[in-house]
């Protein structure tokens, strides 16, 4: 695909790591299509969530930008399949858990959005207070 797109994806999970630390559902709205399937992977706490309820999730929890927690995230790849559809692995770490996302973005009136998020956690080393599949 072209430069455009890719920075346009790059553009998109800047805000999605953004939303995501800050607890900002109108920020994660932006990236996220309606039709968000959310899907947590990890074994004995899998999930399955549409966007609004995911939204709510997200608006009940406390950013961990308030909590001082450092942020670590990379995009680890982004792949296209043609022109509306899009693969982007990323890794994350907060809340006290190391992320591994699975995000499958289309092309949705111009715009790249995620429409399914699919991922899983382990603990970091550091203990600290968990809740199910936050992210």
């Amino acid at each position: 695909m072209s430069l455009s797109d890719h920075a346009a994806i790059s553009r998109l999970m800047e805000a999605y790591f953004d939303g995501l630390y800050q607890a900002d559902s109108a920020m994660l709205r932006g990236v996220f299509h309606p039709r968000l399937a959310y899907i947590c992977a990890t074994q004995g706490d899998e999930l399955y969530l549409d966007l609004e309820t995911y939204m709510a999730r997200v608006d009940q929890r406390e950013p961990p930008a308030k909590r001082g927690g450092g942020r670590n995230e990379a995009v680890l790849e982004i792949a296209f399949g043609g022109p509306r559809l899009a693969r982007v692995s990323a890794r994350m770490s907060m809340m006290g858990r190391a992320y591994l996302d699975f995000l499958t973005l289309v092309r949705d009136g111009g715009e790249w959005r995620i429409v399914t998020k699919v991922f899983s956690y382990i603990p970091n080393e550091t203990p600290s207070e968990e809740q199910p599949c936050p992210t």
